[in-house]
């Protein structure tokens, strides 16, 4: 698993984003071969059903999407030996409390330094107020301010994706993934236009909050991923029929899909994660058949109850025992 800047994928709003069949990430330890892997699934053009984002269509405009600033992608295989870095669970508020004790810290990997060099900054410091600057004018800036973690860490230009740290007690916890710069600018206006824009100002960087994608990550991790055209092409189909799909019948996963699943898993009250599953995919076979009036299975001859090793086959006499309906499980 890969966790980084959104936009290092799929770029900002209005720009191309990179053709993901075509991405490779790559480690080349001190003194041993380089070991690389594509994206899952990049084999049978199924890439993008293997990575999760915040959003497609990043906007850099207030209301920022800087919380929405993140992928998730899984490899087709492992390319570290060691094991992962953690992703930490401290409350966001507490990572102001962390950087005030000097325990916050990034690091990164940047092309223009001689042989991938690891590049380190710290101590970081993280604050919600700047000068010039408070947090109640800054959050209207963002759509979601609450995962937006205001920083003073810094390796360097081209370090978007590259992971906030603190140490715990096993190792490196990631709190956050670094996706930019916050800048600020004044206009002056006469009559409600603009008429002069004043050189921008920078306040701090920005990184998204190790809560904003850590569910999905979760959910990713052990994902049921469609592998086959035909079913893409059914959950295309089912998703049409619910209302949420309105791009082509074609069998790809694409930003449209994407956006369909994510309105589904809307509409079931479950978080968004746009993932192309084996159970989303069953879950609207089952309301399609059930809006079809398909006919249920058909109901066993009889309740198997007693203990395990002794069961015996029920008659049509047998009764339940009691139990609370609270805890009785779905019908």
């Amino acid at each position: 698993m890969i966790a980084t800047a959104g936009h290092c994928l799929f770029r900002t709003e209005g720009e191309r984003p990179l053709r993901l069949k075509g991405v490779e990430f790559r480690l080349q330890p001190r003194g041993e071969r380089a070991v690389s892997s594509r994206i899952a699934g990049a084999e049978h053009n199924g890439e993008a059903q293997h990575v999760a984002a915040g959003s497609l269509t990043l906007r850099v405009r207030p209301p920022i999407d800087a919380a929405q600033d993140w992928a998730l992608i899984r490899l087709r295989a492992p390319i570290c030996k060691g094991r992962a870095l953690p992703i930490s669970r401290q409350p966001a508020e507490a990572l102001i409390k962390l950087s005030a004790a000097q325990r916050v810290y990034q690091v990164s990997y940047h092309r223009d330094f001689g042989n991938w060099e690891l590049a380190y900054g710290a101590p970081c410091a993280i604050r919600r107020s700047f000068e010039g600057a408070d947090w109640k004018a800054i959050s209207k800036d963002f759509a979601d301010a609450a995962h937006v973690v205001l920083h003073t860490c810094d390796t360097g230009g081209a370090s978007s994706g590259s992971p906030m740290l603190i140490d715990g007690p096993g190792g490196p916890e990631v709190v956050g993934i670094n996706v930019g710069t916050y800048l600020q600018s004044k206009v002056l206006t006469q009559r409600g236009e603009v008429v002069h824009r004043y050189r921008s100002e920078t306040v701090a960087n920005t990184a998204v909050g190790a809560g904003a994608f850590r569910p999905t990550l979760d959910v990713l991790a052990r994902a049921d991923i469609l592998a086959k055209r035909a079913d893409i092409l059914a959950l295309q189909r089912l998703l049409a029929t619910e209302g949420h799909y309105a791009g082509t019948t074609d069998g790809i996963y694409g930003p449209l899909l994407n956006a369909a699943v994510r309105a589904f898993e809307r509409s079931e009250g479950r978080s968004e994660t746009g993932l192309a599953t084996v159970p989303l995919l069953k879950r609207l076979a089952a309301r399609d058949a059930e809006r079809r009036g398909a006919p249920s299975a058909a109901k066993p001859a009889g309740i198997e109850t007693g203990s395990v090793g002794s069961h015996t086959l029920s008659r049509d006499n047998v009764k339940l025992p009691l139990r609370d309906k609270a805890k009785l499980p779905p019908r």
